[in-house]
């Protein structure tokens, strides 16, 4: 259960992830989540100009200020060998933080939304994995939440896309691209990510 609920109020930052896992309930042939579950979680917008999205975040983030912070608190973070002291800064910025998350050297957050990301208890974040919640794109840019359930394990230098369920206790091996959700108990891996063994069933996770 996650028991920090911070909510970020400046402009452009309502928080998009619930406290808690939603209910998955597409599944590809492949055991994973679908590509379209994934872009229903998505708010997908037109470029605010005639330029490439990303020229115009800070119309859409909160301005300059707002990222700079945000990004000042995620690098210092990344750094910082204190679990708890990480997890008080990461919770400074919005992010849903449970009990015991261990976020691992390098680790770094979206800059742009960090209030949109949640992490379940005593999850583990490897070294050097990045969690996106933005996609800018040439002539739109997306918006969406990233869960991380309890007891789930991220290996190092693994990149998350936003709009990603990761179910409870899920291991994604290192060096991975998680553009699907990922079952509760199941082991994935490789870029983009596949199942490479089904949760137990007698886990009680399901």
């Amino acid at each position: 259960m996650i028991k920090h609920k911070r909510i970020d109020r400046r402009p452009h930052g309502m928080p998009l992830a619930d406290t808690s896992l939603p209910v998955l309930a597409q599944w590809g042939a492949d055991g994973l989540g679908t590509s379209a579950a994934r872009r229903e979680r998505l708010r997908i917008m037109p470029s605010a100009g005639p330029h490439n999205a990303l020229w115009y975040y800070p119309r859409v983030t909160g301005g300059y200020l707002a990222v700079a912070w945000n990004a000042a608190l995620i690098y210092v973070a990344r750094f910082v060998p204190m679990l708890a002291l990480k997890n008080v800064i990461y919770r400074l910025l919005g992010m849903r933080v449970g009990a015991h998350v261990s976020v691992g050297l390098m680790v770094m957050f979206d800059i742009f939304f960090p209030q949109d990301i949640t992490l379940g208890d005593n999850c583990i974040l490897g070294y050097n994995t990045v969690v996106l919640c933005h996609e800018f794109m040439r002539y739109e840019w997306r918006r969406g939440p990233v869960w991380i359930g309890r007891d789930a394990m991220i290996g190092a230098n693994t990149t998350i896309l936003p709009g990603v369920v990761i179910g409870e206790g899920a291991t994604v091996s290192a060096m991975s691209l998680v553009n699907r959700d990922v079952p509760a108990g199941a082991l994935v891996g490789g870029v983009p990510i596949r199942m490479l063994r089904a949760a137990d069933k007698s886990d009680g996770r399901h």
